[in-house]
């Protein structure tokens, strides 16, 4: 579910059930222009919701990173520390156009790129999202 879609109340009563939080990183450059901005969007929101269908009693999609650039891999681990002390358990974060490093995106538990998933997976982009996600909560990390 995003973030959204909870009020206090719902958050109070179901919250407990949440242990995931998704980070979306979009890595749009400033430079498109509204067409392939909207593009892009679309393409994020896409990859997105291979893990929001399936686990929708499970994970929260927060707002997006928009935007790359120096120093916006700071901004993604700050963001993955607070989330986490906020009581979220794991920290997923996605982007679907730009590639992310793990060495640099280290307070996430798990990052998924759709650029290298597409060029290292032999399997589904699908199938690969579910796989990681559910080999994440089997192994805690």
């Amino acid at each position: 579910m995003k973030f959204s879609d909870f009020d206090r109340r719902a958050w109070e009563i179901d919250g407990q059930y949440y242990d995931t939080c998704i980070i979306p990183y979009s890595g749009l450059q400033g430079t498109e222009n509204p067409p392939e901005t909207a593009t892009l969007l679309e393409r994020q929101r896409d990859f997105l919701e291979l893990a929001e269908q399936p686990y929708k009693g499970r994970v929260v999609t927060y707002p997006a990173v928009q935007y790359a650039g120096p120093g916006m891999t700071a901004i993604v681990n700050e963001l993955c520390r607070k989330v986490k002390s906020s009581g979220f358990q794991y920290v997923i974060v996605m982007s679907a156009n730009e590639g992310l490093r793990k060495e640099d995106v280290f307070e996430s538990d798990l990052l998924l790129c759709l650029t290298e998933i597409m060029s290292d997976s032999r399997a589904s982009v699908s199938a690969y999202v579910r796989s990681e996600i559910q080999a994440l909560w089997q192994n805690g990390k």
